[in-house]
């Protein structure tokens, strides 16, 4: 039997509870960065290993090893009599949930079972974020509970990727018109990955929005930042990493909208680091949370959502709160 977690907290408790079985550790975060749709895999592997590697300051290399060697643990799922699913609700697990349903209905099962496990709150757990909380008897009692993938399931995971990865957003948007009630949780998540797209307001998305009006709030210390956020938006699934490369963004563009201090030494993803790092917002970003500049007008832009390519003086599409729906700038 083998097990797919969505990261390594979730994998090391399975690895400890009474749950039978082979334990992978899913440690990618399609959420964020490039995935474009139409490569073949070496070329999607290649995308996500430049974007990796430079976002969380990795050897390229090392990390293309890694994703290959990701890729042939998956290929071996014949191996076992049932591969079993483990993801949650939030937008950064549905991501790589839908892309692991589209890897598997392009695949002959054979005798193998594929089953998932997928939830969005936990009995007794206030303010429920993920499978992450849980400890090995609580991981443990979900596997009885475990349903087996339906074709139903597997063509919409994977209409659903092919809609993400696309160049063109206008496929999410026909995807939500659609029942989407085979797989959990998936129409809001896609409704909050919208959201990301830069604001008809301000230009800014949902999370660097949230994110500036915290620190406007006076939660300009990462270590208690981040914590408000993921209570905040926990629908997003984002990670401390994550969440300090939007910031980090804002705070490095021509026309920043934040300072960023980390005690005086160089710029680092390691975690302590940027438990001590700060925050304080700029005139301009004061501005810009209020409505009355644009962070794109005066920036630009250049930035991946899925498969979707913002890039240039103007972004071609925007959210619009109001109507709740993307709007195409002609």
């Amino acid at each position: 039997m083998l097990h797919i977690h969505n990261g390594d907290a979730t994998a090391g408790t399975a690895k400890k509870a009474a749950i039978p079985g082979e334990h992978l550790a899913w440690r990618e975060a399609l959420v964020c960065g490039p995935a474009p749709g139409g490569l073949s895999k070496d070329e999607f592997r290649r995308v996500r290993a430049e974007h990796l590697s430079g976002a969380y300051g990795v050897n390229r290399e090392e990390c293309e090893r890694e994703l290959r060697a990701q890729e042939e643990a998956l290929s071996r799922f014949s191996d076992h009599e049932e591969v079993v699913l483990w993801f949650e609700h939030d937008l950064f697990c549905l991501v790589h949930l839908i892309y692991l349903l589209d890897w598997f209905a392009q695949r002959e099962l054979g005798q193998t079972k594929l089953s998932l496990i997928c939830v969005g709150e936990f009995p007794g757990i206030e303010g429920f974020r993920g499978l992450g909380q849980l400890n090995e008897e609580q991981l443990a009692s979900l596997f009885p509970q475990r349903q087996e993938v339906s074709q139903s399931q597997l063509r919409l995971g994977s209409k659903t990727w092919r809609a993400y990865s696309s160049e063109d957003p206008a496929e999410l948007l026909s995807l939500l018109d659609s029942d989407l009630s085979a797989i959990p949780f998936l129409k809001r998540a896609l409704i909050k990955h919208l959201q990301r797209f830069p604001s008809t307001l301000n230009g800014l998305g949902r999370i660097e929005n949230a994110g500036l009006e915290l620190i406007a709030k006076g939660y300009r210390n990462f270590k208690s930042l981040f914590p408000a956020f993921a209570r905040r938006e926990s629908e997003y699934g984002f990670g401390d990493a994550q969440l300090y490369l939007e910031l980090k963004q804002l705070a490095d563009a021509s026309a920043p909208l934040l300072t960023l201090s980390n005690g005086g030494k160089g710029w680092s993803m390691d975690s302590a680091q940027m438990l001590l790092s700060s925050f304080e917002i700029t005139e301009f970003g004061k501005a810009v949370l209020d409505g009355d500049q644009d962070f794109v007008r005066r920036n630009g832009i250049d930035y991946w959502l899925g498969g979707v390519h913002l890039e240039g003086d103007e972004a071609p599409w925007r959210w619009e709160e109001q109507a709740q729906g993307l709007l195409e700038r002609l």
